[in-house]
């Protein structure tokens, strides 16, 4: 009965740590918007540079973004592939 109640566990720290995954997806939306808020500001300023500072935004915000789909990637692995789980099922032979 105990082998079940550690399986349980496996499973809700895996669950945490899924959550805790999508932790970095703060940073890119927060990034994001101060850099579009910037380049707004910067072609208000400057409307003929418009194409350069655009393209230079897209660019950053793409790069940006990865943090937050890597994390994503990460949690939806601990969620659904679980190799916590798959561990701990070959050792102990649930």
């Amino acid at each position: 009965m105990e082998i079940y109640g550690a399986a349980a566990m496996v499973l809700a720290w895996s669950a945490l740590a899924a959550g805790l995954a999508l932790i970095p997806a703060l940073g890119p939306g927060i990034g994001q918007g101060m850099a579009a808020a910037k380049a707004c500001e910067a072609v208000g300023r400057n409307p003929e540079a418009r194409g350069d500072i655009t393209v230079t935004m897209v660019v950053g915000c793409a790069i940006t973004e990865t943090s937050g789909i890597y994390g994503l990637l990460i949690a939806l692995l601990m969620l659904f592939v679980n190799p916590f789980f798959t561990a701990f099922v070959t050792t102990f032979g649930l």
